[in-house]
């Protein structure tokens, strides 16, 4: 997230009163601002788009998320330091990690090798599993979801992220990047965090050769590879290997839980991850 594109006309000046400098990101349902602060200090403002903020069902989505991310350890996520649902433009402060994206540090420097794909498994997979502590399944864990910031990576975007258990995680239709999505996501299936987990091994494969392990092409036939193919793993090392093929499992239970794959990669000694902290949310 360190690439800053210019404001596009049409972008507002200023959120409340956050000073707007550039655009970090957008998706479908949302743009990122990097916002300055009264005090100077730098921030991520995620507006709600505007078609979507005069239909209530949207504006419910956009703060039950952050909801969700109050639930999560600060280490994980960029944590919510401000929000406004009142006004016509409803949207919401975070932390501004200083750091690009998997996503686009692969795309820059090429694929990760050695002990900085190491590490990226472990953070990425302690974060995982502090977030399943937390009793949340994120549903959308991609390269451009992970921000490799100073300290460590972080996960963000929990916009169809859902509480483990409850009937809303049942999969309806296409939610997700197709790219990353588990096989239950794509058959009306029950969701635990095993879908969670067959995303992260998606994205260590990634990391790792620069390329999306089931391709990104017709939604289609990305489908039907996950569904039906198993992808190249010789470019992990043998450390990785064995659990990335574990969480790629076609059936979710015989994928391993976030805590089981951190044991495995510290060599069968994990620590348990303490339960979550709730951060600021300035609500």
């Amino acid at each position: 997230m360190t690439g800053v594109d210019p404001l596009l006309p049409g972008d507002p000046a200023r959120l409340g009163p956050y000073e707007l400098a550039g655009r970090l990101g957008e998706g479908g349902q949302s743009i990122v601002y990097l916002g300055r602060r009264e005090d100077g200090g730098q921030a991520a403002i995620k507006l709600l788009r505007a078609r979507l903020s005069r239909n209530p069902e949207w504006r419910s989505r956009f703060e039950r998320e952050l909801a969700v991310i109050g639930r999560v350890a600060g280490f994980c996520t960029a944590q919510v330091l401000d929000a406004d649902f009142s006004g016509d433009a409803p949207y919401v402060v975070s932390e501004y990690v200083p750091g690009p994206s998997l996503s686009a540090l692969v795309g820059g420097d090429g694929p990760r090798t050695g002990t900085d794909l190491d590490r990226l498994a472990i953070g990425t997979v302690t974060a995982l599993a502090a977030i399943h502590r937390a009793g949340i399944l994120h549903r959308d864990f991609k390269p451009s979801n992970v921000l490799m910031g100073p300290d460590g990576p972080r996960v963000i975007d929990f916009g169809i992220a859902r509480v483990l258990g409850s009937s809303s995680a049942r999969s309806s239709g296409v939610m997700g990047t197709p790219s990353y999505m588990a096989p239950e996501q794509i058959a009306d299936g029950d969701l635990g965090a095993g879908v969670d987990m067959f995303a992260w091994a998606a994205t260590m494969l990634f990391a790792a050769t620069g390329r999306h392990p089931f391709g990104n092409d017709n939604i289609s036939a990305v489908f039907h590879r996950i569904l039906q193919y198993e992808p190249d793993m010789s470019a992990l090392p043998d450390s990785l290997r064995g659990v990335v093929a574990g969480c790629l499992a076609k059936d979710p239970a015989r994928r391993p839980e976030a805590q089981q794959v951190l044991r495995d990669l510290l060599g069968g000694a994990a620590p348990a991850v303490a339960p979550h902290a709730r951060g600021t949310t300035g609500r």
